[in-house]
């Protein structure tokens, strides 16, 4: 007989943000704060009723094919500045849309809690008792960022002031989990990802911590940067810019400097720096155009342009530019086809997650 979910059967975790029990400690907040706090306590209502198992999900991405005329560019210009791209080249339909996707993450968590009943306490007091996805994501990421001189409580006030703020951020948010469940095949659902990704959860923290740098409040910002660093070992300088539908697969390794910026619909593999090339000051860190794949282990040094839709392979020193739509491989990276006739690409590299094909092009080595 399966165990059905009651509010008899489930404990609320004392320590849960918002519950009767947890009393805030004083605020990070200051006249110049220009994110409003949250000043009453929700509710911690939860529906007792079991619910089916959520359905599979179905393709979100049909063939992954290049519309040219308005996704590729066929020329940059030589100087490149930090300002973030200006034109949403790429636009993906998703079937699923992200008004329902907190409800589905819902769903999913009672579904798991059917699974695995141990862990009801958990998911009710990170998921189910939460009234909208920005305030789960505010706990949960305090919970994993607190220390013991700086509090989840401090953490979630500030975090929450900034997610109600704009809300922007927040279908960012959700574009970067409906990438994650599209393009990662070990991502078995939603609020798996949300739950337990650290790749997607230091992309959260990081957006964040660039509102505070942006408004100013640049220490808290530093904070924030190398918390994630210590607890998630991702750093994410908070004035690289980052666009939304980002997949940091794996994760660990991955260092993105000040001036960086990181187009739309980027996947992104462990152990990728996006770095300077020396002490200099300025603009001097990469930018990554839309739909671009960077394998793992990959270097990407210097204020160098990565074109819409480029392929850098598996453990790439790339110094210059690369063309839209080519793939580049090797220490030092060279373009597959010659830098006069590169091969072009087909299909968005981020989207198929291919690191593969026309690798026989570049070299005949067989083990």
């Amino acid at each position: 007989m399966p165990h059905i979910l009651s509010s008899s059967s489930i404990v609320m975790s004392t320590i849960f943000l918002g519950s009767p029990q947890f009393s805030y400690t004083p605020s990070l907040s200051s006249p110049k704060n220009p994110f409003k706090l949250p000043i009453s306590i929700m509710a911690t209502c939860i529906h007792s009723s079991r619910t089916k198992s959520p359905p599979k999900n179905k393709p979100q991405i049909n063939n992954n094919v290049y519309n040219y005329v308005k996704y590729c560019q066929p020329n940059f210009p030589n100087l490149i500045t930090s300002n973030p791209f200006s034109q949403k080249i790429l636009k993906v339909e998703e079937e699923e849309g992200e008004e329902n996707l907190w409800v589905k993450m819902k769903d999913e968590a009672k579904f798991d809690i059917d699974q695995e009943p141990i862990l009801s306490s958990y998911y009710v007091s990170s998921i189910l008792a939460h009234e909208s996805m920005e305030r789960a994501l505010a706990n949960h990421l305090a919970m994993k960022l607190s220390s013991s001189n700086l509090t989840n409580a401090t953490l979630y006030d500030l975090f929450i002031g900034v997610l109600t703020d704009d809300q922007d951020l927040i279908k960012s948010v959700k574009a970067d989990l409906l990438a994650v469940k599209e393009r990662d095949p070990a991502c078995i659902s939603y609020v798996h990802c949300f739950l337990n990704f650290k790749g997607f959860l230091a992309c959260q923290a990081h957006r964040i911590a660039n509102k505070l740098w942006l408004n100013g409040r640049k220490i808290l910002a530093l904070l924030i940067q190398n918390r994630v660093s210590e607890v998630f070992a991702v750093d994410i300088h908070p004035g690289a810019k980052i666009g939304k539908g980002i997949l940091l697969d794996h994760a660990t390794g991955v260092v993105v400097g000040e001036t960086a910026v990181i187009g739309n619909d980027v996947s992104i593999l462990h152990n990728v720096t996006l770095g300077g090339t020396g002490k200099m000051c300025g603009d001097r860190h990469p930018k990554i155009g839309d739909g671009v794949l960077i394998g793992a282990g990959t270097c990407v040094l210097g204020n160098v342009r990565i074109g819409d839709g480029a392929k850098i392979g598996a453990g790439s020193v790339v110094l210059k530019e690369v063309p839209a739509r080519t793939t580049a491989v090797g220490n030092p990276a060279r373009l597959l086809g010659g830098k006069e006739n590169p091969k072009r690409l087909d299909k968005i590299p981020s989207l198929t997650m291919d690191h593969t094909s026309h690798i026989s092009e570049w070299s005949d080595y067989v083990i």
